[in-house]
């Protein structure tokens, strides 16, 4: 097995790398060669997109049935260039600027950050695995959870599967053969946020559906991750191989032997720019066994251990070990020569529509040396070969893309029910996407801080508002939820004067920090006062809420859902600084969700 190269790695840089994103959800994806989105230009500096960027939705997902009226599809912004200051691809500089579906060795067919979550024993709930498919696919109808890919698929002629992502509905846990779980899936992100052909309305990426079989104007995901961690280096991904696809007839653009590597291998860029290095070769996985090239990864789930190169696990959940392997799971493109070769764990042929592992060594009861199934793509209510099931084609579907969800099976709002079936379900919103039900979270920002260079007469306070006649600064935060519904969202005040009056108020808009009596002013538009006033406990603290309730007293303030307010506290200062007796906290800003 060939391990990163050491020049370039570390334990010390791969710990910290692999976990040192943003704590935000972020969805990023990237697009196939075919997709209307290469060659115009990206939302965030119009650079011309290619099939080898990770991109991500340039507003954030639209809203889905419970949100207002939908805005029309805007092209993703580019988050992690394919080329310099990126993935460090050396094909990128003769690619950028080419139109769909015009050849250029530059595909990117997998995505993972090496953060995903880690798969226990007991995980066999819905939504630990979210994955998309391609334009060919046509789903198995019966699926509980419409809407699904069958319902989103080419057989039904809505031709929009291929633009959205699904969900597993659960069932027995994993290592899953077919028809073991709950088959069937649920979609959780569209590819423009519209109402579908089917008649479905759930949250968008703000791209333009597929709409038909090659040569279908439209976008293809072709890569995803959606992790709560967000994005960072390192990135681990694959490159696609160059054969002519079976059943459209269209060649891929062999992005891998263009760049030393062949298509099942997993390579890795560690730091911006790169280059990429190889991460796990083809053969570990089980896969180019009949020569190289010969094989295509084409889905991708990493849990990284921050170990320096690839250490497969020898058994199953080998990832939670005492020195825990790393999770890699993925699956393989149509075409692939593995495809109906005997896996290593059921003895069964295997299909493109399947999540595999490594190959089980023969020790462990491997009966092959090919990839183990992990997920049968039955379980994903995916139509395969090896069901005897196919309903409009002679190949199975094809899994195009994959990640690996938080731990599977909270309740947060204690409803009987699994967070992601109230999400799927449309019960519980989730306009971050980050398969946490709105209710049950607060997406708010704080801002407004008064450090060093910001304050009006020499009083900082790095981590509020500026300093009071207490040597602190007040910090307003909140709790509860965004919810309208829910309304439990109480904001909280500390370190304020003592037995002093204070008020809270809201507007619409963020502003440049100004001076106001002895602190900052960043919350402007038309502003609200919240009443009456409330006074300070003996510790300087006070509590208001909940905030919903009352502002519905408030003409013209109301806080409604889909709503973003801005909130900050004024209080007396007597004695600050500045020689005036009021002074502000920090400020925050607040989404509301129905």
């Amino acid at each position: 097995m060939k391990l990163l190269n050491p020049a370039t790695t570390s334990l010390t840089f791969f710990a910290a790398a692999a976990f040192s994103a943003s704590a935000s959800a972020q969805v990023t994806f990237s697009v196939d060669n075919g997709s209307a989105a290469v060659g115009t230009g990206d939302a965030f500096s119009a650079t011309p997109i290619t099939e080898g960027d990770i991109l991500t939705p340039s507003t954030g997902p639209a809203p889905g049935p419970n949100g207002p009226a939908l805005a029309a599809p805007t092209p993703p912004g580019i988050s992690i260039s394919s080329g310099p200051g990126g993935l460090g691809l050396a094909a990128w500089g003769g690619c950028v600027g080419h139109g769909t579906a015009t050849p250029c060795p530059i595909e990117l067919d997998a995505l993972s950050y090496g953060n995903d979550a880690r798969i226990a024993s007991t995980t066999n709930l819905p939504g630990a695995y979210w994955f998309s498919v391609d334009e060919v696919a046509r789903g198995m109808p019966g699926s509980p959870l419409p809407p699904t890919v069958f319902t989103e698929g080419s057989l039904t002629g809505a031709f929009e599967a291929a633009g959205d992502m699904f969900m597993d509905l659960g069932g027995a846990p994993a290592p899953m053969p077919p028809f073991a779980g709950a088959a069937g899936n649920t979609g959780m992100i569209d590819g423009n946020g519209f109402i579908s052909a089917s008649g479905f309305v759930y949250p968008g990426l703000g791209l333009v559906e597929p709409g038909g079989l090659w040569p279908f104007i439209g976008d293809d995901v072709d890569a995803a991750d959606t992790d709560a961690a967000g994005i960072g280096f390192p990135v681990f991904f694959s490159l696609d191989s160059a054969w002519v696809d079976p059943v459209l007839g269209t060649p891929l653009q062999g992005s891998a032997g263009a760049h030393g590597f062949v298509g099942g291998d997993v390579v890795a860029t560690l730091a911006p720019g790169g280059p990429p290095v190889l991460y796990a070769p083809a053969a570990a996985l089980g896969l180019d066994l009949t020569g190289p090239g010969t094989d295509d990864l084409d889905a991708l789930s990493i849990w990284e251990n921050g170990f320096p190169g690839f250490q497969p696990s020898t058994t199953d959940f080998g990832w939670f070990g005492a020195t825990p392997s790393d999770m890699l799971l993925f699956s393989v493109r149509r075409g692939s020569a593995v495809i109906g070769m005997p896996d290593s764990r059921f003895c069964i042929p295997i299909e493109e529509g399947d999540i595999l592992s490594v190959p089980l060594p023969t020790g462990s009861g491997g009966c092959s040396p090919f990839p183990s199934i992990w997920i049968a793509a039955e379980n994903l209510g995916l139509q395969t070969m090896r069901s005897g099931t196919l309903i409009g084609g002679n190949t199975g579907d094809d899994l195009d893309a994959l990640d690996v969800r938080r731990p599977l099976g909270s309740d947060c709002n204690s409803n009987g029910v699994p967070d992601a079936i109230d999400i799927a379900s449309g019960f519980s919103s989730d306009w971050n996407v980050n398969g946490v039900p709105d209710e049950c979270e607060l997406i708010s920002t704080a801002f407004c801080f008064c450090p060093v260079g910001s304050a009006p007469c020499g009083n900082p306070y790095a981590p509020g508002g500026c300093e009071n006649i207490t040597g602190l600064g007040a910090i307003l935060s909140a709790s509860g939820s965004g919810s309208v519904l829910g309304d439990d969202l109480f904001l909280d005040v500390i370190q304020m004067p003592a037995n002093n009056f204070g008020m809270i108020f809201m507007g619409p808009a963020m502003i440049p920090p100004t001076p106001f009596g002895n602190g900052l002013r960043c919350v402007g538009g038309n502003l609200f006062r919240f009443l009456p006033p409330f006074v300070s406990n003996a510790v300087g603290s006070a509590t208001v809420g909940p905030m919903v309730g009352l502002s519905l007293g408030i003409p013209g303030g109301a806080i409604l859902p889909a709503s973003t307010w801005n909130f900050q506290a004024w209080y007396r200062d007597p004695g600050g600084a500045c020689g005036a007796n009021s002074n502000a906290s920090n400020a925050l800003s607040i989404l509301f969700t129905p």
